[in-house]
């Protein structure tokens, strides 16, 4: 007798898919696959972390004499797979907005050759939050240390990625690369975000940047700080409106010490120092250091000013 009725709970699910599918008005879905793949965007991604970085991040058994015959065989085989998970996101995303997927062919073309392209601006960026890592970190003894072993600069690699792909209006696959260094990291960065050259995320446990939050140069962030939306706008219909700007502004040579969270669409700063668990909601000047001390004492003065209005 078996053990599980395999006919009856396949049948079941595929009820349920049934009537997702008719819920969501995509009963009618094409016969392959509809979405790019995590698991195709996973080896991408650690086949450009290797074309990056190949005497570090490549093969183990890599010599120098080989480093450019590997970049190049390990690029031909990442953009092609990326190149095909380009077009199921164009695809995809022509059938919602009801257009013409044929012309999809000719987009998918030049989205994946302006990725490729800038590359090398991302290599630059990334020794720039390497650099940024090893310089502020006295632990760190050396600049590989700190790219083999830093989640801060695992998670930069993933962001400068993904922030490209989302410049180049693939939001999906921005956020699937995003999401596969928040599950290695525990470091949660929306792939919208701007960030400036030389960031450095130390320990970076329960780091959140949210999408509209706009990062100068030279910023340094410790673990568990939120750069997070204080508010959440509702159109007419009572539906959140997406794309506002709603996370912070970080200028250049700003420090944000742990657990600190600044919500809204303040501004920190160039220079300013926020210090350990801090809750802001408001600007900050040039300069600046705020304290856990100094942001209370700020919010009792707010509270008994509104207390004495008449």
């Amino acid at each position: 007798m078996a053990i599980f009725d395999i006919e009856q709970i396949a049948a079941s699910l595929s009820e349920a898919r049934r009537e997702w599918r008719e819920a969501q008005n995509r009963s009618q879905e094409p016969g392959g696959r509809e979405f790019p793949s995590r698991e195709a965007l996973a080896q991408v991604v650690e086949q450009l972390k290797g074309a990056l970085f190949p005497m570090r991040l490549g093969p183990y058994d890599l010599r120098q004499e080989s480093e450019d015959f590997y970049v190049a065989h390990t690029l031909d085989s990442a953009l092609h797979t990326l190149f095909a998970q380009i077009n199921l996101e164009l695809r995809y995303s022509a059938r919602q907005q009801a257009r013409d997927a044929v012309s999809v062919e000719a987009q998918d073309r030049h989205v994946a050759q302006s990725f490729a392209q800038a590359l090398p601006r991302i290599r630059r960026l990334l020794d720039s939050d390497v650099l940024a890592a090893y310089q502020g970190d006295p632990a760190a003894r050396s600049v590989d240390e700190v790219l083999l072993c830093y989640p801060g600069v695992l998670a930069m690699i993933h962001h400068r990625l993904a922030h490209c792909l989302y410049q180049l209006g693939l939001p999906l696959l921005a956020r699937i690369v995003a999401e596969l260094a928040h599950s290695q990291t525990g470091i949660d960065i929306h792939p919208g975000a701007q960030i400036g050259a030389g960031f450095f995320i130390d320990h970076g446990t329960g780091v959140v940047i949210g999408e509209t939050a706009v990062i100068g140069r030279r910023v340094r962030v410790y673990q568990a700080v939120t750069l997070g939306a204080k508010r959440f706008p509702i159109d007419a219909q009572g539906h959140l409106q997406k794309g506002l700007p709603r996370h912070p502004v970080v200028e250049d040579d700003v420090v944000i010490y742990a657990g600190a969270t600044i919500l809204g669409r303040v501004t920190l700063g160039k220079g300013a120092v926020i210090g350990g668990n801090v809750w802001l909601t408001h600007d900050v000047a040039a300069g600046g250091n705020v304290t856990q001390a100094s942001s209370q004492e700020s919010a009792h003065a707010s509270q008994a000013l509104a207390e004495a209005a008449p």
